[in-house]
């Protein structure tokens, strides 16, 4: 895990040397002020290394747990591949529609008190499996209720965490915040997952559950630690009704050019990478016969890129600026799919393979800070939460569609032909960045 701290001081300060303090009364300095935006400088950053330490503790405790309720329901409870698959569903549908109506509440009230409560919800959702399978009580009722509670709370920690960020970090700070968090993002997901496997090997089915269940208790207890007051949350209009509420963050959006654009591109890539992702398996594994061992080697190697990415963003943006960078990144990351299917069973397909995963996953990672701070920046304050939980569920809601959709065409056609025509409609969706705005 990178160092929160001695990364974050490398930012440059607010005002340099040679300060000057007036002289209210004999030995009395009376603050200028610099002093005092030195004072609120100091005070924001102290929180942001809370709040990234607390984003790190549960990116790697999710990342150590991934996959961690299939697992559960295969290896403990010899759940069927129906069943293994409507677990995913219903995580994604159910706590779409639960979370829905947080998003007017979340945005009229303190954010850091919702994410506390996310946190500690997932702590006892998660905590309760290890517990229930130790007494001999774990049912898949019990994990499709944690599948979807762990989900909802999950939209409306985003939620409150985006709007959250947005109010305690400088506009001119953003994107090199939206950077870290990417890199950690990255770094949890290339490294937590082997570990998990680990931990599932030495302790059973259950112990990387338990680690991200104690990870959600450390990130509630971190941001239970910042100082700097939040800001007075936005005021409800006097005319407002609830099901405009519900809509607000979709009208935004929508209504909205460069964050229009960006929604429907963000929906057509998410969707083709998720659907492609068991097909990939399927194909390495089965068609072109790689071992286990290659696959593993191949996407960790990617995950190095995502780091690699992320760490590039802040002088990449600086350089070229922000509309550049989105455009030529989000273009760039839908390139390279298209090469995996031609792949053969070969250590030059292989090769080719690596290759495209890791270029995908290096445009990844520049694009993502570069959009999550073009999206914080055009958002005024009174729509931050529920555009990202509108963003959230759309994302959440859209990628088991294209799941779906991809396995049933497989099943009369092939995983390398799905893979094909995946990789071309990421082609098509270049289209919809925002090109003549940003």
């Amino acid at each position: 895990m990178p160092d929160a701290t001695a990364a974050w001081r490398s930012l440059p300060a607010v005002d340099g040397s040679g300060r000057v303090r007036r002289v209210s009364a004999p030995g009395v300095l009376t603050p200028t002020p610099s002093d005092q935006d030195d004072a609120a400088d100091s005070g924001w950053r102290a929180d942001f290394r809370r709040r990234w330490a607390a984003q790190a503790a549960g990116e790697f405790g999710s990342a150590v747990g991934y996959s961690a309720l299939p697992i559960v329901a295969v290896l403990l409870l010899d759940a069927s591949d129906f069943q293994v698959s409507l677990l995913t569903v219903l995580s994604s549908v159910v706590s779409a529609i639960l979370a829905l109506p947080l998003g007017p509440w979340i945005e009229f009230h303190r954010k850091r008190p919702v994410m506390v409560a996310a946190d500690l919800i997932r702590f006892a959702a998660f905590g309760s499996i290890p517990l229930a399978a130790a007494l001999g009580q774990l049912t898949y009722a019990h994990l499709c209720a944690v599948a979807v509670v762990q989900m909802a709370a999950g939209l409306a920690f985003t939620s409150a965490s985006v709007a959250d960020l947005r109010n305690l970090v400088p506009q001119r700070f953003r994107a090199e915040a939206n950077a870290r968090f990417e890199t950690t993002l990255w770094t949890a997901n290339t490294f937590g997952p082997p570990a998990g496997g680990l931990l599932l090997s030495w302790l059973g089915a259950t112990a990387s559950m338990l680690v991200d269940a104690v990870s959600y208790l450390a990130s509630a207890l971190g941001i239970g630690r910042m100082r700097t007051p939040e800001p007075p949350a936005p005021r409800r209009a006097a005319d407002h009704h609830w099901a405009r509420d519900l809509l607000a963050g979709w009208r935004y959006i929508l209504r909205h050019r460069g964050l229009a654009a960006l929604f429907w591109n963000s929906l057509v890539f998410g969707g083709c990478i998720m659907a492609a992702s068991p097909l990939l398996t399927v194909f390495m594994l089965r068609d072109r016969g790689f071992a286990p061992w290659q696959y593993g080697l191949v996407f960790g190697a990617a995950g190095l890129a995502g780091i690699a990415g992320s760490l590039l963003a802040k002088p990449i943006i600086a350089r070229f600026g922000q509309h550049r960078v989105l455009l030529v990144t989000g273009v760039g990351r839908n390139l390279w799919l298209g090469l995996i299917p031609f792949a053969a069973g070969s250590t030059g397909g292989l090769a080719l393979i690596a290759v495209s995963e890791f270029l995908l996953l290096l445009f990844v990672g520049v694009f993502n800070p570069t959009f999550a701070t073009y999206r914080m920046n055009a958002t005024d304050d009174e729509h931050m939460a529920r555009v990202a939980l509108a963003w959230s569920i759309s994302s959440k809601t859209a990628q088991p569609v294209f799941i779906a959709a991809a396995g049933a065409f497989a099943l009369v056609t092939s995983a390398q032909t799905v893979l094909f025509v995946l990789a071309g409609l990421l082609i098509t969706a270049s289209a919809l960045l925002p090109w003549r705005t940003a």
